[in-house]
């Protein structure tokens, strides 16, 4: 099998999987699909040496979000301001648990690093070393950078007023 069709293969079985990592890294199917095939650029250059890789799809799932970091570094004015925030259902004392169409476009309004923390922390269950690991960072940093992410999000929940209700876990 040639190192084309092998790279297509492997796309083609792990794209749906890499979409939704990079949707949710990017908070945006535009930026999703950009995020992935920036990505798969790379990874194609060096496919012959990734598909040679025990775990070819870890190391392009780390490519991803590094490339979503160096990107970061390169515009830093991509915030997405929101006109206002999502308007909660029920009573604020009453809920336990954050609606997650409530969480998410405040997740999506993180800084790009804070989230890629968020993300792999809470969607792929990585540690805070893999996390540094795959975002070539100290462990510091995450935790820092967790920290900021975490803080931010229960400052923007609790300017929606369902802050007092959310249980901190």
């Amino acid at each position: 099998m040639s190192t084309d069709e092998d790279f297509a293969e492997f796309v083609g079985a792990r794209w749906g999987s890499l979409y939704r990592l990079a949707y949710l890294l990017a908070a945006s199917p535009a930026g999703a699909e950009d995020l992935l095939q920036t990505t798969l650029e790379k990874a194609y250059v060096t496919w012959g040496r990734i598909s040679r890789m025990h775990y070819a799809e870890a190391y392009v799932r780390r490519m991803l979000a590094n490339t979503l970091v160096s990107s970061a570094r390169r515009a830093r004015n991509r915030e997405q301001p929101w006109d206002e925030l999502p308007e909660a259902a029920g009573d604020p004392a009453e809920l336990s648990v954050v609606d997650r169409d409530l969480l998410w476009p405040l997740v999506c309004a993180l800084p790009d690093r804070q989230r890629a923390v968020i993300v792999l922390r809470s969607y792929e269950d990585l540690s805070e070393a893999q996390i540094a690991e795959v975002l070539g960072c100290a462990q510091g940093t995450v935790k820092s950078q967790s920290w900021a992410a975490i803080g931010a999000l229960r400052r923007a929940l609790a300017a929606s007023g369902i802050g007092e209700g959310v249980r901190e876990s």
